[in-house]
């Protein structure tokens, strides 16, 4: 009897051991599409600021369709500014903002928190700081890509752009230039050789136009759908509420650009990009099933401390399918929105502004590594 009961204990083991190693190994092998955004903050770059702030939702959303191997692959973003008086000088005005991260949020409080000021562009020396102190992945198969933007010389600074070129492709990493400006002023000085040092993409935009949005009559059910979704979270652990409250602060800065930018920021949320396995139990669990496990009953929230193993389970399985439910209404909705928004919009240049240039250039250099993109 004895043996009997070893036994089914062993089996139930290493079922589990076997299970969390699958689970381990398809996190492993789960590719990655990693994007370093470099802002110049100088005093003439509020246009590009605005723009990188009202088209991150939709950047996004276009990565959140990108599949490599029928997978989706995960979203890591960082985020570094240069150029700025207020940045010190010992640092070449350079300052890294953000890590390569998958919390999206972050990234939208660090844009919504950025303030230009005149100062020197060492272009040089940010793509330099970039690939060495990020967390690059070392695998091939992943895409990793710097863009970097601004509007003087390429050439500024005593670290050489040819240089930190050179020593970014070594690693994989493609140095996508942004010229705020002429086409042909950005050529002359230098911004299309430093791409072309990583078979990067040059690209030239105007900072200053402003993106027009196109209103549709499913944004408002979307923005109160949105509304319902942020029910569905539930902050553990000893900063989950305050990042709870972040994801409401970042509602009202995307509502505060233009319903549009609402709208995309909760089609994000409502697409595999927007995980927060970090402070919200639903996302955390869905990640590493035993996670409600592992921590203290005061990590809980207050509704949940008191309840049993299995109203725990029940409360969160709840939520999850909530939020499954109106995260397919909002994707529902969003289709026929994207179908009106192309009958009305009307034929746009080429890479315009910062949101395209980076959308088209991601998917050039995502299919060349065999990514797909879903329609």
């Amino acid at each position: 009897m004895k043996s009997k009961i070893f036994f089914s204990l062993l089996c139930v083991f290493l079922l589990n051991s076997v299970t969390q190693l699958f689970a381990q190994n398809a996190n492993q092998n789960q590719s990655k599409i990693q994007v370093a955004l470099l802002l110049d903050t100088s005093n003439s770059m509020d246009g590009l600021i605005d723009q990188a702030k009202s088209q991150l939702w939709s950047i996004v959303n276009e990565l959140a369709t990108a599949r490599y191997a029928g997978m989706r692959p995960t979203l890591e973003i960082a985020l570094y500014e240069y150029g700025n008086d207020r940045l010190s000088s010992e640092g070449g005005y350079i300052r890294q903002v953000s890590e390569l991260t998958t919390d999206l949020d972050k990234i939208s409080e660090a844009l919504f928190a950025l303030k230009t000021n005149g100062g020197s562009e060492y272009c040089g020396m940010v793509i330099d700081n970039a690939s060495v102190q990020l967390n690059w992945s070392a695998s091939n198969s992943d895409l990793k890509m710097i863009f970097i933007a601004g509007n003087e010389e390429f050439t500024q600074g005593n670290v050489l752009y040819s240089v930190s070129c050179k020593n970014a492709i070594t690693k994989g990493i493609v140095v996508n230039t942004i010229f705020c400006g002429s086409l042909q002023e950005g050529i002359n000085t230098k911004w299309k050789d430093g791409a072309d040092l990583t078979d990067g993409k040059y690209i030239n935009i105007d900072q200053n136009q402003v993106v027009v949005d196109i209103e549709t009559p499913f944004d408002a059910d979307i923005i109160k759908l949105n509304s319902e979704l942020n029910k569905t979270y539930i902050a553990y652990g000893s900063g989950g509420m305050d990042k709870k409250a972040r994801q409401e602060v970042q509602d009202n800065n995307a509502y505060g650009e233009s319903s549009t930018v609402s709208v995309n920021r909760a089609v994000s949320k409502s697409s595999g990009a927007y995980v927060n396995s970090n402070w919200d139990l639903v996302d955390a669990v869905e990640d590493d099933k035993s996670a409600l496990a592992k921590l203290d009953k005061e990590e809980l929230p207050e509704e949940m401390k008191n309840m049993t193993d299995k109203e725990k389970e029940y409360f969160l399985k709840q939520k999850k399918d909530e939020r499954q439910t109106i995260q397919n209404k909002i994707v529902t909705l969003n289709k026929k929105r994207e179908d009106f928004i192309n009958e009305k919009r009307k034929e746009n240049s080429e890479n315009s502004s910062l949101g395209s240039a980076l959308i088209q250039t991601v998917r050039e250099q995502a299919e060349e590594k065999n990514y797909k993109f879903e329609k």
